[in-house]
């Protein structure tokens, strides 16, 4: 992602890069890492897209939500509030009171809490629980310009695929002894 304070211009719009997948890997660690390979071998990295495939939405529900949960998160994040509005009016006051401090968490934590329990309190038989929302793949495709295809699936140590099923990596060698392998 290019970022404009530092003069990398404007971001394209997204869309679903294109290439060859080199590789497909169950966890976006294992896609990193592989990128990461790529990467000390200097190989042109500017090539390379990790994509996610199979997207789900996953919500995992972390409680019940009761009127002092909802209370309770209500004046916490109202204080945090309370208190960035305080430490700038501490700022820009010129008076060395921090007394503005607290008295703006202490307000926010109050208008937090009485906004939360009313918005609880409309949405009560709807939905009495908190959750939180993921979004997850099932396997990692590391996709290459067609280009470098073969020079990344080398560095890699990847066959290529066979007959539309994904590229998976060449099984490591258990022989230790050193001896020609029999047939």
């Amino acid at each position: 992602m290019s970022n404009p304070l530092f003069g990398r211009g404007r971001v394209a719009a997204p869309s679903i890069p294109r290439g060859e997948a080199v590789a497909t890997y169950e966890t976006y660690l294992e896609a990193q890492a592989a990128v990461d390979s790529l990467a000390k071998a200097d190989f042109p990295v500017k090539q390379v897209s990790i994509v996610g495939n199979d997207l789900k939405s996953v919500e995992r529900v972390t409680g019940k939500l009761t009127y002092a949960r909802a209370a309770g998160a209500g004046a916490a994040s109202g204080a945090w509030l309370g208190l960035f509005f305080g430490l700038l009016l501490f700022l820009f006051s010129g008076a060395p009171d921090l007394s503005f401090v607290l008295a703006a968490a202490l307000i926010g934590a109050g208008f937090g809490m009485i906004f939360s329990i009313v918005s609880y309190s409309i949405q009560r038989n709807r939905r009495d629980f908190t959750s939180t929302m993921q979004v997850i793949s099932s396997s990692y495709s590391v996709i290459v310009d067609p280009d470098s295809v073969n020079r990344a699936r080398n560095l890699l140590g990847v066959e290529a695929p066979i007959h539309g099923l994904p590229p998976r990596a060449l099984p490591e060698d258990d022989d230790t002894t050193g001896a020609a392998p029999t047939a």
